[in-house]
């Protein structure tokens, strides 16, 4: 399956189209615009049938292809302060956002040039909630939260109930599925609705051929209004061809955003992150660097990548010696996790450290959702057996710190692997602290 994903006004204008015949008994209110300028939005605002951007409170954020807006300072919006966001607000503010460059939190820069505008919603947090479905191996999976927002992913096994559901299975048996694994925390008046919905978008899911589909948040208002807060989108490809009428125009597969300045190793990890339901992001901060980093996470990359700057200048160094910045996360197979450990290592061995250090390779992490922590780490051990050579000629030096399913295994197979190389390597479980390994290896 080649994942390809599309900007969120596509995938909601996917779900427009095919409403009434997947989601009977539910309203949503397509209002929506995609634009690359404040001028573009402002002319939009004339034409019929958008008169509603002069008349509403608006919610204006990028549409690049990346997450975590809010995180990142990018949605603009206005709740519990005087006054709306209005139209000559958000088309200053998209033009004062296109005027510079935007780094991210995750490391990635680049110019913002598509913004996606809608009107605001008045709800309650408690109104949010989170569903999403995508394939795990031969399996679709179905995800479902009473909790939705920016910080769903913390705490996930305690939040997140999932359903798998076999690729043969029937109807009648899925809904089973899903109606016996509803979150218990749904607020009672809306649970059977919820139910219904989440029934209806798994449906939606596999019969459009999505590879991967997330809201959060959906907002359930009253007399079954649905608001499509944030949505997340990619289409399995190779269906494009029996798809043509049922993706229409919305079938478009933009350039990540910042991949215009890439190296060609950034730009074929987005590339394979883009095909893939797992997240594999890749920064180069310092090809000269020695400290390099293979986090699973995205708020563990943020950890480690701050933790080995503040140590690295407290043992003499610099915050240069921080080569990279990413991550591999979300259920990777041993395929992509063994790509990225290749790309890492091809990068990590090019030169010799000026100072005549040792190269430090830190694969850490927290403690896994859903991640195969045995199945990733395979992948790594597989690209060690490839590498070893350079990996001596250069001395690298590797700490493992992980835990999650599996992880006894994985640490165990690791440690044996890179014994039986001649590699060194120091391998610590969840009893260990996150960081400590940062720790360890800058103070050796």
């Amino acid at each position: 399956m080649a994942q390809r994903a599309i900007r969120e006004y596509d995938g909601k204008a996917i779900f427009s189209r095919h409403w009434e015949q997947y989601f009977s008994g539910f309203h949503y209110g397509f209002k929506s615009v995609l634009v690359t300028s404040g001028k573009e939005l402002l002319d939009k605002a004339e034409e019929h049938g958008f008169e509603w951007l002069k008349q509403e409170a608006l919610v204006a954020k990028p549409d690049m292809l990346f997450g975590k807006r809010g995180k990142n300072d990018l949605v603009l919006f206005k709740t519990n302060k005087p006054g709306d966001v209005t139209l000559a607000e958000a088309a200053a503010w998209i033009d004062e956002k296109m005027s510079k460059t935007t780094t991210l939190l995750s490391g990635q820069h680049g110019t913002l040039s598509h913004f996606i505008i809608e009107p605001f919603t008045p709800h309650t947090q408690e109104q949010e909630y989170y569903i999403s479905a995508t394939t795990v191996g031969e399996d679709d999976v179905l995800y479902m939260s009473a909790e939705g927002g920016m910080e769903v992913e913390e705490g996930w096994d305690e939040k997140v109930n999932e359903v798998t559901i076999p690729i043969n299975m029937s109807d009648a048996d899925m809904e089973h599925a899903v109606k016996a694994n509803i979150p218990t925390d749904i607020q009672a008046k809306d649970k059977e609705a919820f139910t219904s919905f989440a029934i209806q978008f798994f449906k939606f899911y596999r019969d459009l051929n999505f590879a991967y589909l997330e809201i959060n948040p959906i907002v359930m208002l009253d007399n079954n209004e649905m608001a499509i807060l944030d949505m997340v989108a990619r289409l399995d490809d190779t269906a494009g061809f029996m798809m043509v009428d049922e993706w229409a125009e919305n079938a478009n597969f933009p350039t990540a955003f910042g991949m215009e300045d890439q190296s060609p190793e950034e730009k074929a990890v987005a590339e394979a992150d883009s095909k893939s339901g797992a997240s594999l992001k890749l920064t180069i901060l310092n090809p000269l660097g020695h400290v390099w980093t293979m986090v699973a996470g995205g708020g563990a990359s943020v950890v480690y990548a701050d933790t080995i700057a503040d140590l690295s200048e407290a043992n003499g160094g610099s915050v240069s010696d921080l080569a990279n910045y990413g991550e591999y996360s979300g259920g990777p197979t041993t395929g992509e996790t063994k790509f990225y450990a290749d790309t890492l290592i091809d990068l990590m061995t090019r030169h010799k450290d000026a100072k005549g250090r040792n190269k430090i390779m830190i694969i850490g992490g927290a403690i896994a959702n859903f991640t195969d922590v045995a199945k990733t780490f395979t992948g790594i051990i597989q690209s060690f057996e490839e590498n070893v050579d350079k990996m001596k000629e250069h001395n690298v030096q590797i700490y493992v710190r992980r835990g999650g399913p599996n992880y006894e295994k994985g640490l165990k197979d690791i440690k044996e692997a890179a014994d039986r190389l001649g590699l060194y390597i120091e391998v610590y479980g969840p009893e260990t602290h996150v960081t400590d390994i940062v720790r360890m290896a800058l103070e050796k």
